[in-house]
């Protein structure tokens, strides 16, 4: 079967080979008396060694299924998973464990996420016995600390998550995942919890894994504007599907997509004077109202853009060129844009 993201160049290929693919990823939930959510419909995208691809869009646009989706911790309604080039069955405990020592989820709430009554030591030794049998846990325990730097082990190992900052907490949480040598880490808001002070800082930290160890990493946020400064590419989600992809700086200099215009205006940035968005979409702000149509382009009851095509034919994604596509009627394929080079940003 032939990947529906075939036709469109991954910004992230270059960086390495293909490590985990996504296939038309669908999950419904029953919400009872015959009502259905879908909250992630037929989501493609190629995750490569050493490149970071942004999951972006709003709370409750389906990002953290679809990382669950692909952490095996959801079961897929339909679509499959790739690992490797091999189709992913996890239905057994032991399909499971060993699909979990490729692919690692981060989650968002580091202090949720990591068991109050135990310590660190008692957090990174378990993943470390069942990932890396026959490794001395000691010395194991002393790597991990190095990679996320927590230094020196002995004064953090024993302490319990209480005892931890946020940041802190959250190095923990990297290291516990880094303790199956994963070569996927998906990362779900991973520095949403912290304080802007530190932000960066773990997203360095996270950046540095990905080259040191050659992760394929899957970053999932609702800023866009971090998206740009660490992603090779930027998917755009709304209402469970991919509403624009392409290159994180061709993204965020030249949006397509009135969503993704949405976001993006929403984010102020120094390097951006609002030249990119259409003037459509700012035409009449009024216009745009909350909803998400159940028939049609899922983001026409918000569009100051819409008209009657919208409301009743979903346009899916239109390929722009080798690199880019969006879901949107209005889009003039031949008004796209080059991204702006360093001379046009002095």
């Amino acid at each position: 079967m032939t990947s529906p993201v075939s036709t469109v160049e991954s910004a992230a290929a270059a960086r390495g080979p293909l490590a985990i693919e996504a296939v038309s990823l669908n999950k419904d939930f029953s919400l009872g008396r015959g009502s259905t959510l879908h909250a992630v419909r037929d989501v493609s995208f190629n995750l490569y060694s050493g490149a970071v691809v942004a999951l972006v869009g709003e709370s409750g646009s389906g990002k953290s299924t679809a990382a669950r989706l692909l952490a095996g911790q959801e079961r897929l309604t339909s679509g499959a998973i790739k690992l490797d080039g091999e189709p992913v069955h996890v239905s057994t405990h032991g399909a499971f464990r060993r699909y979990k020592s490729k692919v690692q989820l981060v989650f968002q709430d580091p202090f949720a996420s990591l068991n109050p009554v135990h310590t660190v030591r008692y957090h990174l030794e378990r993943p470390v016995k069942l990932h890396q049998p026959g490794v001395p846990v000691g010395p194991a325990l002393d790597a991990l600390m190095d990679q996320v730097r927590l230094t020196p082990a002995r004064q953090f190992l024993d302490k319990y998550p209480h005892e931890l900052s946020g940041g802190q907490r959250q190095r923990v949480s990297f290291a516990r995942a880094l303790a199956a040598k994963p070569i996927v880490l998906l990362a779900d808001e991973p520095v949403s919890m912290l304080d802007v002070s530190i932000r960066l800082e773990m997203l360095a930290l996270l950046n540095d894994l990905r080259e040191r160890l050659r992760l394929a990493l899957l970053y999932i946020t609702h800023d866009i504007a971090s998206a740009r400064y660490f992603a090779d590419e930027i998917l755009v989600m709304y209402a469970g599907q991919i509403v624009e992809r392409g290159p994180a700086e061709e993204i965020t200099q030249h949006p397509k997509h009135p969503y993704t215009q949405l976001l993006i205006s929403s984010a102020p940035d120094p390097d951006r004077l609002g030249s990119t968005l259409k003037a459509g979409a700012r035409r009449d702000p009024r216009k745009a109202v909350e909803g998400i149509a159940a028939v049609g382009c899922p983001f026409s009851p918000r569009c100051p853009l819409a008209d009657d095509q919208c409301r009743q034919e979903n346009p899916g994604l239109i390929q722009l060129t080798a690199t880019r596509a969006a879901a949107c009627w209005h889009i003039d394929e031949t008004d796209l844009q080059s991204p702006p080079n360093e001379k046009d940003r002095k």
